[in-house]
């Protein structure tokens, strides 16, 4: 027996957190970005960062803005969502929060970026413990040093040998033919997005699966599929996003939704349960990209809107069901 999760959020309730964001976030960093570029296009030498400080400063203050109202975003959705006519229940403090966000914020610019993988991985242990069903809280297992792991070595190793091989190579291209090598670089840029595809398909794979490892009373909550499957998998769609200049984008992410959750597993020694999704490919499609359209039109107004009618539909079809 199918057991379907419902969202009850809707977009008058998301929209003063929306429209505070934009005030507050979207307005100054687009005044920000466009004082930087004026200052790099009028200024040059040696004093120019000194000018330029202030306004990167207050970048980075209006990042830390936008990760604070991820709490309320949060807050509200998971406070949205039921599961047999019970709603989960999100019992996190913002103090709380802001002191996490802001010393792992800190910490992560100190060590240019390396300190990353851990905070994500507390950021996750915080929404997870305080996201309550029935009296009874999550846990997030991953482990930051896992999570630094699959960073390094599918995405920034591989990302660096491919960079060397590549400016290896057009150097020598260009000494042995006399080429220009602005012209090889423009040449090139294929290949890069060609490899980066290829890098991009392990990466996603890797951390999908760390994301997925929770417990819940005596459940483990984890993926369960194999490497080489689940890749072509992720390769297709990608390749189908891409063949078609993004305007399959969102079946392709609702497909890999589906081929995530059915391989999704809660087990305890008790009883196993598993995850899926009714996929009807034509309505979801149509349906998600007109929710898109009308926050493009609408320059952003209707995104509470979308935002909740798009949860309502993908977790209103979203089930568990005994294996």
């Amino acid at each position: 027996m199918k057991n379907y999760f419902k969202f009850t959020l809707t977009g008058k309730q998301l929209f003063p957190v929306w429209a505070l964001l934009i005030l507050l976030f979207f307005i100054p960093y687009g005044v920000v970005q466009y004082q930087l570029q004026h200052l790099q296009d009028t200024l040059s030498g040696s004093g120019s960062f000194g000018v330029m400080a202030p306004w990167y400063a207050l970048m980075l203050l209006l990042i830390l803005v936008e990760y604070a109202f991820m709490y309320y975003f949060m807050k509200l959705t998971v406070e949205h969502v039921e599961y047999n006519a019970k709603a989960f229940t999100f019992t996190g403090k913002f103090g709380d929060y802001m002191l996490l966000l802001i010393g792992g914020f800190l910490l992560t610019l100190i060590t240019l970026g390396i300190y990353g993988p851990w905070f994500l991985t507390k950021i996750m242990k915080y929404f997870t413990a305080n996201t309550r069903y029935e009296e009874d809280n999550f846990e997030f297992k991953g482990k930051g040093s896992e999570l630094f792991l699959i960073i390094l070595l599918t995405l920034v190793i591989p990302m660096i040998l491919v960079t060397v091989v590549l400016i290896s190579t057009l150097v020598g291209v260009a000494i042995g033919t006399g080429t220009e090598p602005d012209n090889l670089k423009n040449a090139s840029t294929l290949i890069v997005v060609i490899v980066m595809f290829i890098i991009l398909i392990p990466y996603c794979y890797y951390v999908y699966k760390w994301y997925v490892n929770l417990r819940f009373r005596d459940y483990d909550i984890q993926w369960k599929t194999n490497f080489w499957n689940s890749a072509a998998q992720i390769a297709l769609q990608m390749f189908l996003s891409f063949i078609t200049l993004g305007i399959y984008s969102p079946l392709a992410m609702l497909k890999l939704y589906k081929y995530f959750a059915e391989r999704t597993e809660a087990n305890s020694a008790v009883a196993n349960k598993k995850f899926g999704y009714d996929l009807e490919s034509g309505k979801d499609f149509l349906f998600l990209w007109g929710q898109l359209l009308l926050t493009a039109i609408t320059l952003g107004i209707w995104f509470p809107w979308a935002y909740s009618r798009i949860n309502e539909r993908v977790i209103g079809k979203t089930f568990v069901e005994t294996i």
